[in-house]
């Protein structure tokens, strides 16, 4: 298995080592325009991988993603991440405009998995420009926004995150939708196991986790001035999905040709992930407000699309 990670950033350099160190790609290749950080990782990562895979990992150019089954795009303009990331969306959208030719000219049979911001635009950007078949062009969407939400909930009720089944869903970004109608335990709707083991969930309670995991990225931004660990560890777990064929159902950002009356927009709903990429995306059985949240989510998705098309359109 070939891995290419485009922008030897934080991001780009945590998922190249979280790869290696699971032993999930035999070759990494970091593209980066500065060579020297992506040379420096690329060893960096080497030295720590030699202690539990035999993964290869490297500096290259673009031709270097020759045979790439796998290509992550992580690289942004570095502009100060703030409340709204749909800031991004003008210096990124012409960033993909110069790097998606390239990635298809070299690796035109791999699949696109994307982290960029804001990340469900570009990806319809970057299906747009490369015109690949959508369920080879992934965006992280909301995977970490929903690990997020079971570590919360985790802490909460004292249970594994892995036992709790709850969703992010919509743009990852402030208008995402945090389910709690679908949110269960064990098989049991999250209220009623609430009140069965004597933890009340009241709507302040809700009000403020739901806040919590919105904002969840920009309080670690503020704190470190970037974020790393989470988003690297969803991309991980993306590329797991895809090389072992898991088909795992993940709230990753896919094409959807109609959503709440918004057609041909990338958001995240829970979709099967497999060798074949991403497809089967649900919409789960969401209450009237929730769907409402969600119906809100698509509207923003698809202005911001709009947008993205006309600065297409510009660099024509």
């Amino acid at each position: 298995m070939k891995i290419g990670i485009i922008g030897a950033g934080f991001v780009g350099s945590t998922t190249a080592y979280t790869l290696a160190i699971k032993g999930l790609a035999r070759e990494i290749v970091l593209v980066d325009i500065n060579t020297d950080k992506a040379n420096a990782e690329a060893l960096d990562v080497i030295h720590a991988a030699a202690i539990t895979s035999d993964s290869h990992v490297y500096c290259g150019d673009y031709e270097n993603l020759d045979g790439a089954n796998i290509v992550i795009i992580t690289v942004d303009s570095q502009k100060a991440l703030t409340d709204n990331r749909l800031v991004l969306l003008e210096s990124n959208t012409k960033i993909m405009c110069e790097i998606v030719p390239k990635i298809v000219r070299n690796a035109p049979n791999c699949i696109i998995v994307i982290a960029t911001n804001p990340v469900d635009v570009i990806t319809k950007v970057v299906l747009d420009i490369s015109k690949f078949p959508s369920n080879r062009v992934i965006g992280s969407g909301t995977v970490l926004d929903t690990a997020r939400f079971r570590a919360m909930l985790s802490d909460y009720f004292n249970v594994s995150p892995h036992s709790i089944h709850a969703y992010v869903m919509g743009e990852h970004g402030s208008s995402s939708l945090v389910s709690w109608s679908t949110a269960s335990i064990g098989g049991s709707n999250i209220d009623k196991y609430a009140t069965e083991t004597g933890r009340t969930l009241t709507q302040a309670f809700k009000n403020k986790t739901t806040q919590d995991v919105i904002d969840a990225g920009f309080k670690i931004y503020r704190g470190k001035r970037a974020t790393y660990y989470g988003i690297a560890s969803s991309l991980v777990q993306i590329c797991e999905a895809i090389i072992n064929d898991e088909k795992r159902t993940l709230t990753v950002s896919s094409l959807h040709k109609n959503i709440e009356g918004f057609h041909d927009i990338c958001l995240s709903l829970p979709t099967v992930v497999s060798r074949r990429g991403a497809y089967g995306a649900v919409v789960p059985d969401l209450d009237v407000e929730e769907l409402n949240e969600l119906r809100h989510s698509a509207e923003v998705m698809d202005k911001a699309v709009k947008e993205a098309q006309n600065i297409l359109k510009n660099k024509k």
